[in-house]
C-alpha cells in the first residue's frame, strides 16, 4: 500500500520557496536571484544556493532594500497565501525602524546647501524651479 504524503509533515523547504511563501519577494525567480547573489546567511553561514533546505527555527539574515532583515523561521508553510498568513511564518528579530516624520527639531537644523534639495522632498514646484534657476544664473 503506497504511503500518502502529508504536506504538513515536511521538515525542510527550499530557501527560495520559503522566501516566496513568506512574501519577501514577488516571485520565486526573484527569490532565487536574491539567494544566488550571495548576500543570504542561514544561521550565520553564507549561502548562495537557492535549494538550501531551511527548517523551522533557522535564522535568516539578508539585505532587502535599504534594510538588513533578521528573521527567525517559525513555520514552513504549504502555499503562498495572503499577507497575514505569510507573517505567521516568521518572527522579525530586528524590525526596520519606522520613518520619522519631519518634526519641528528637524526644521531648525541647517538648511540644505544652495542648489541642493533635501532628500525625499519630492520634485520642485514651478515656483521652486524658477527660484533655483535665479540662484544658478550668471546675472
Amino acid at each position: 500500500m503506497p504511503e500518502i504524503e502529508n504536506p504538513q509533515a515536511e521538515t525542510s523547504l527550499r530557501l527560495d520557496k520559503w522566501l516566496w511563501f513568506a512574501r519577501f519577494v514577488k516571485s520565486r525567480s526573484l527569490a532565487s536571484k536574491l539567494v544566488e547573489q550571495g548576500r543570504m546567511r542561514v544561521n550565520g553561514t553564507p549561502t548562495a544556493k537557492a535549494h538550501y533546505a531551511v527548517r523551522s527555527g533557522d535564522v535568516l539574515t539578508f539585505a532587502l532594500g535599504p534594510h538588513i532583515r533578521v528573521i527567525r523561521i517559525v513555520a514552513l508553510g504549504i502555499r503562498r497565501g495572503p499577507a497575514p498568513e505569510a507573517q505567521q511564518l516568521y518572527v522579525d528579530l530586528d524590525p526596520p525602524a519606522p520613518r520619522a516624520a519631519p518634526s519641528a527639531e528637524a526644521a531648525t537644523n541647517e538648511p540644505a546647501p544652495a542648489g541642493q534639495r533635501e532628500q525625499g522632498s519630492g520634485r520642485p514646484t514651478k515656483q521652486q524651479r524658477r527660484a533655483i534657476d535665479r540662484l544658478q544664473s550668471d546675472d
